[in-house]
């Protein structure tokens, strides 16, 4: 299924976290940002050049859209992870496909089109379950504000990828949609840096590179880069609910990656919060196959399922 895909993202998108918070200790978030941004386009537009492929787009407006939604869903969470622990941010921010399901489902509700794949949007219900059971999130009262920043964020994630798949469903490849958002993150990232000093008196715009620093961003941006053209074959390809809900694994691939590099340790209701993300992603993934062989009656049109896209 094309919805798989959305393993190899939620895999990358991992490593890049790993990557970001080693960076973190070295550079701004507006300078990782705007790296990983530079990075990104560099690779797309020459790849695109050695593949005969054009980056003119017909679709300007949508990409800004995207593009504009996209970086500030990044930034509040950036800005979550530095005020909350990071279990907590990483629950709130896990939530997107909860808020996709949301929308979808209410969408087909309002519009008396189809049947409501009640199936997947449990599916996906199940899945934040083992999020919380893994994370096990704790927050202090004066958190509350980091905290809503981050349900924020997962807000404007799920609307996010519903540009992503309105963008493809309009015939917009996927390394088109990931070269103008990583545009947009660049001079995002380019400005905010700029406006360091006069928001954080005593910051600097720019820090200097080491080797080290370097490798770091070069993983930051690789793996950014992979991983948004593998999320927006999904999104663009697959079931938006079964890929929505795939998305978790990536909290599996992130406490795997605490294991080998910082030596976390999960207790029991860790590894069953794992066993329910992986089991409810399994069933979300034989529901949608199993749908999709059986005569059904007329389901809401994909290309109609965002209430987003047609103000955009």
């Amino acid at each position: 299924m094309q919805s798989l895909w959305m393993l190899l993202a939620s895999f990358l998108f991992a490593a890049m976290g790993v990557c970001v918070k080693l960076a973190a200790e070295l550079y701004t978030t507006s300078e990782i940002v705007m790296y990983r941004g530079m990075m990104g386009a560099a690779m797309l537009l020459a790849l695109s050049r050695l593949r005969g492929d054009s980056m003119r787009t017909p679709l300007p407006w949508a990409h800004a859209t995207r593009g504009v939604i996209g970086v500030t869903a990044l930034w509040l969470w950036f800005y979550a992870i530095g005020r909350l622990p990071l279990a907590m941010s990483m629950t709130l921010n896990s939530m997107a496909p909860i808020w996709l399901a949301a929308i979808l489902l209410g969408a087909a509700w309002w519009r008396g089109q189809g049947r409501l794949e009640w199936g997947c949007a449990l599916a996906v219900m199940a899945s934040f379950g083992g999020v919380t059971l893994l994370l096990q999130p704790s927050m202090q009262a004066s958190q509350w504000f980091a905290a809503c920043v981050a349900l924020a964020s997962s807000v404007i994630s799920a609307l996010a990828y519903l540009q992503v798949r309105k963008l493809g469903q309009l015939g917009e490849p996927e390394y088109r949609v990931v070269f103008y958002f990583s545009v947009t993150g660049a001079l995002a990232g380019a400005l905010g840096s700029l406006a360091t000093p006069w928001i954080a008196p005593g910051q600097v715009a720019w820090h200097g590179h080491t080797a080290h620093g370097v490798l770091l961003l070069a993983g930051v941006g690789l793996s950014a880069t992979a991983a948004q053209m593998a999320m927006t074959r999904a999104y663009r390809l697959g079931h938006p609910l079964v890929t929505a809900n795939l998305q978790y694994t990536g909290i599996v691939f992130s406490s795997i990656w605490g294991i080998l590099l910082w030596s976390d340790a999960l207790g029991w209701m860790g590894w069953l919060g794992i066993a329910i993300i992986l089991a409810s992603g399994s069933a979300a993934t034989f529901y949608n196959s199993r749908g999709r062989r059986a005569p059904a009656p007329t389901t809401v049109p994909a290309a109609g399922i965002s209430p987003v896209a047609a103000k955009s």
